[in-house]
């Protein structure tokens, strides 16, 4: 059974920094696309960025500039390096990763406090 797991997360003040990973057990196949969505209390879940096969990356705005993500192609792992986080970054973030499928993680907590 594919099962991307995360790993990092946790508390920071405002301004401070954050580094999420992510890896995949139980694959024989390389993800396509790998990236990070997050849910903040009482909203949508959405994405945060997202990268290709050929480490083409793409970030939400309010993200842009302040967070990277990169991988390890063929590899099933990532990492998102979170800096000047703000407390509206506070969420549960997701690691997503796809082939044919859509795999996610159970959720890392990041809470940036003000």
């Amino acid at each position: 059974q594919v099962q991307p797991v995360e790993s990092g997360g946790g508390l920071v003040q405002a301004g401070g920094s954050l580094r999420l990973s992510c890896a995949a057990s139980g694959t024989i196949f390389s993800f396509e696309d790998m990236g990070w969505y997050r849910q903040a209390p009482g909203k949508q879940r959405e994405l945060v960025a997202i990268i290709t096969s050929s480490c083409r990356a793409n970030y939400a705005s309010p993200v842009k500039g302040r967070f990277t993500i990169t991988r390890d192609y063929p590899e099933n792992t990532e990492t998102l390096q979170m800096n000047d986080l703000k407390p509206e970054d506070t969420a549960v973030y997701y690691c997503y990763g796809r082939y044919d499928n859509e795999y996610w993680g159970q959720g890392a907590q990041v809470t940036v406090s003000s």
